[in-house]
């Protein structure tokens, strides 16, 4: 019984000093990583809104994180905004790109998915993504119809293409039917 005794107490030692460990670990690097997750963010708005000078936060009343994409002259060209959902294994967030000029998706960016390596993952590929750039919003969205899902992941492909059409629609009645 002693040595049963023993040996929970050197588990319970060991156990908490892991957790101490994991704990200070995660509050020395999670600043450094919501730092780079927002700069990254930052930068997809130039990638998902091309030509644009410099952007400006859309003050809306939502929770949703609208930037309104300027030209030189101060004007607005596009809208990017972020968007997420539920894929295959986890959360799906998108920086989703539209100009309004020609009402039309210019591209979107994946900034963080734990979708399946090699199968869902491919929703960050450049083919997958090609079907959404220049589509215009008037039209629809549907995997399998205008859409091409990705071999092996059918929901992640149905999943991008329903939180961009969802996300849309959302966008547009924010700000305003002038953009539709």
């Amino acid at each position: 019984m002693g040595k049963s005794i023993k040996l929970i107490l050197i588990l319970s030692v060991i156990s908490l000093l892991s957790g101490a460990v994991l704990s200070l670990v995660y509050s020395i690097t999670s600043p450094t990583m919501e730092a780079v997750a927002l700069e990254n963010q930052q930068k997809s708005i130039f990638e998902v809104l091309p030509g644009i000078e410099s952007y400006r936060e859309y003050k809306n009343d939502e929770s949703m994180l609208i930037y309104e994409g300027l030209s030189k002259e101060g004007n607005v060209i596009g809208l990017a905004y972020v968007a997420e959902g539920a894929g295959f294994q986890g959360r799906i967030k998108l920086m989703i790109g539209m100009d309004i000029k020609s009402k039309r998706i210019t591209e979107y960016k994946v900034l963080e998915h734990q979708e399946t390596p090699g199968l869902g993952a491919k929703i960050n590929e450049e083919g997958f993504k090609q079907q959404f750039s220049q589509k215009p919003w008037t039209e629809p969205f549907k995997v399998k119809d205008d859409i091409e899902a990705i071999t092996g992941a059918t929901i992640s492909s149905r999943a991008v293409t329903e939180l961009i059409t969802k996300s849309l629609d959302e966008v547009l009645q924010i700000v305003g039917s002038d953009e539709q």
